[in-house]
């Protein structure tokens, strides 16, 4: 992929020797921007897990203290008897058998987040090849498969995020904002990091974390330590 000289030039500044401290990353971050918007920073984590063995796979859920970034959009599936709770709970897409097999028609999902109540669950296995790789299957572990629709919307509205490491054993994360203060950052990306910890799998052996990468949007990553 073709970077740009303002890339280039931020890249040449890092030191690929070096492992910074996150103060010292998040610095270097604020004080060299690469594009003209308000960047995301972003934390890249790559993980010592066989990717390919599912019970290897990592995955979970955190509640960010600085919040989430964006206001994300959550769909609910739920049985018909459910459907007016899952209105009046705040989400944004309600639906049952009628949704389910209109994402199994088309293969496409317009939203984030998924919720499902658990007498739904053996319906939705119908899209599960779907939602899985997008990482939008409802599961326990997540704390999305519930029938109090209205506190685990609450929850992700607070800045509750899930996350999953990709075929590559890597776990991204999108965090703050450039803009926000230090601290804020600080805050978001150590509880991150910790949950990322706490979800070792069982069966992985050997080193697990194997590096950790920091970055805004546009710009070049640094190695860093936590």
């Amino acid at each position: 992929m073709a970077r740009g000289k303002k890339y280039q030039e931020v890249k040449n500044k890092i030191d690929l020797k070096k492992v910074y401290n996150l103060d010292e990353a998040i610095d270097f971050i604020k004080n060299n921007p690469v594009g003209n918007f308000d960047e995301t920073i972003e934390l890249h984590i790559k993980l010592g897990i066989d990717p390919t063995k599912t019970e290897q796979t990592v995955h979970g859920s955190v509640v960010l203290p600085a919040g989430a970034l964006k206001k994300r959009k959550i769909a609910i599936f739920a049985t018909p008897g459910k459907l007016d709770e899952a209105r009046t709970a705040g989400a944004d897409l309600v639906g049952g058998a009628e949704l389910i097999e209109q994402i199994k028609q088309s293969g496409k999902c317009d939203f984030e987040i998924a919720i499902a109540e658990p007498a739904i669950m053996k319906d939705l296995a119908q899209i599960a090849k779907i939602l899985g790789p997008k990482g939008l299957m409802p599961t326990p572990k997540n704390e999305t498969i519930t029938t109090d629709f209205k506190k685990t919307i609450a929850d992700l509205s607070g800045g509750k995020i899930n996350f999953k490491g990709d075929a590559n054993g890597i776990v991204h994360q999108a965090l703050a904002k450039v803009s926000w203060p230090i601290d804020k950052i600080k805050a978001n990306v150590t509880k991150f990091f910790e949950a990322v910890k706490k979800a070792k799998p069982q069966t992985s052996k050997g080193v697990y974390i194997k590096t950790i990468h920091l970055s805004s949007t546009m710009g070049p990553s640094l190695k860093i330590s936590l």
